[in-house]
């Protein structure tokens, strides 16, 4: 016999606890489901342990630029990867328990460990126990994929799932793929002491942003003494002498990289293939994806998906947008939309990238008239005032409705400033209530109305 229940969640990701808490507080009688870690890749392996990572590198990178601002440090700078692991183990597992915590102290909810299946549209199975509900909401999250290339079953490969666990510097890490996380872990461990080479399968990293970002970004990265190499056609892994070879038939230089490790950074897929979609009638794409409407249902009634598994968003803002897309439908009375939103992400390496909207080349092929406007961190006072002038500001306008159509800002608190553009872009605001607000003195913010002021036709 099934437990019933108003409401199942599946997973603990982002969107499951905050959407459990408010159909409980609604009065609803909740089922939460974990087969793993609570609080899902943000807080086991994604945002929270990997920036806690990204501060140690950070200190250690500054230490080294001591005396840069006047600070003799008489040892030379060393790592103690064990305590840095520790350090972000600790961080991780207090925000980890915290989740878990609520979800089993909360008024109304069942916690229930173990893997879910669908057994049809309105019932779930978990281990031995059914369970029903006229609502069921998906919040299975993802995992990084393992590309099926020459040779990946017989060398060990780190992801940035199991590279949590490492707690030493590899002499030489071989990061596959130049995307986002790719790019993030191969400035960390660059700073801790390994050397870094990363392997790109295009003719230049992340490939979604401009070429002006991508190049500042691939300048910043070969300053430190990372090895960048593109063109990657034919990516192949070998044991060697070393640890492993990456077989790379590049157009250019050697046909081959040896390391001591390999990072694969080659993107992430939805866990969403042990589900048991096709029991309930769930739709997924070719991918996995399970396809959704703009307010997150599927296209079986009574059955939503939220966060990384739904491919509308591979962040943890989108993730707890879903949830707050989905409780206002359902029990505000308030018709909020994944259209709605504004894309906005960042790149965590050092000076950070904060995005909002559109880029440059999507205008361009929108076809819209635009203005653009761009400004180095060579010239805004606080950024050098702190030895941090890498990078720069870009801004893209409507020419006709004067709205504020994308940013890109890549520069020391980068990741923060883009936030006072992605608000007026929000209101629906014009430009020129930025270009007219008084901000702080000194701090990197208040260049963005002078950005604003030096607009041109974007040709």
């Amino acid at each position: 016999m099934a437990l019933s229940f108003d409401a199942i969640i599946i997973g603990t990701g982002q969107a499951g606890p905050s959407l459990a808490a408010r159909l409980s507080s609604a009065g609803q009688k909740v089922a939460i489901i974990e087969r793993g870690e609570f609080g899902g890749t943000c807080v086991n392996t994604g945002c929270i342990p990997t920036k806690t990572l990204i501060a140690s590198a950070y200190a250690a990178h500054l230490a080294r630029r001591g005396a840069e601002y006047g600070v003799q440090i008489a040892a030379p700078v060393s790592v103690d990867m064990k305590r840095v692991k520790v350090r972000k183990d600790e961080i991780a597992g207090k925000s980890r328990r915290a989740v878990e915590k609520w979800m089993s102290d909360a008024a109304n909810v069942t916690v229930f460990r173990g893997h879910a299946r669908f057994e049809s549209a309105h019932a779930v199975r978990v281990n031995d126990t059914h369970l029903q509900a006229d609502r069921i909401f998906v919040n299975v999250g993802g995992r990084p994929s393992v590309p099926d290339m020459p040779g990946v079953h017989d060398v060990p490969c780190w992801t940035s799932s199991t590279m949590m666990q490492v707690d030493f510097v590899p002499p030489h890490l071989i990061i596959v793929g130049g995307s986002y996380i790719g790019l993030e872990f191969a400035q960390m461990y660059r700073r801790f002491g390994s050397e870094v080479t990363i392997v790109e399968k295009g003719p230049r990293l992340i490939a979604r942003e401009d070429e002006d970002v991508t190049s500042a970004i691939h300048d910043i990265l070969t300053q430190e003494g990372i090895r960048i190499r593109l063109n990657a056609e034919c990516i192949t892994l070998r044991k060697d002498s070393e640890g492993v070879a990456v077989g790379l038939e590049c157009a250019e230089s050697d046909k081959s990289v040896r390391g001591s490790h390999v990072l694969l950074a080659v993107g992430r897929r939805p866990n969403t293939d042990d589900l048991g979609l096709d029991k309930a009638g769930v739709r997924a794409d070719e991918r996995g994806y399970i396809e959704v409407d703009d307010e997150l249902r599927t296209n079986v009634s009574g059955v939503w998906a939220l966060g990384d598994c739904n491919g509308k968003g591979a962040f943890t803002h989108t993730a707890y947008n879903d949830y707050e897309i989905v409780a206002a439908n359902l029990l505000d009375h308030d018709s909020r939309k994944v259209s709605d939103r504004i894309t906005a992400y960042a790149l965590y390496i050092d000076p950070p990238l904060g995005r909002a909207g559109m880029t440059e080349s999507e205008v361009r092929q929108s076809g819209r008239k635009a203005l653009v406007a761009t400004r180095p961190m060579t010239r805004v006072g606080r950024a050098v005032e702190k030895g941090e002038t890498q990078g720069f500001m870009k801004a893209l306008v409507d020419a006709e409705t004067k709205l504020i159509l994308g940013a890109a800002i890549l520069g020391v608190t980068g990741d923060e400033v883009i936030h006072t553009l992605l608000d007026v872009m929000y209101a629906k605001a014009p430009y020129t209530t930025v270009v007219r607000a008084m901000h702080i003195h000194p701090t990197v913010s208040e260049l963005l109305p002078t950005l604003l002021q030096d607009l041109r036709p974007l040709r």
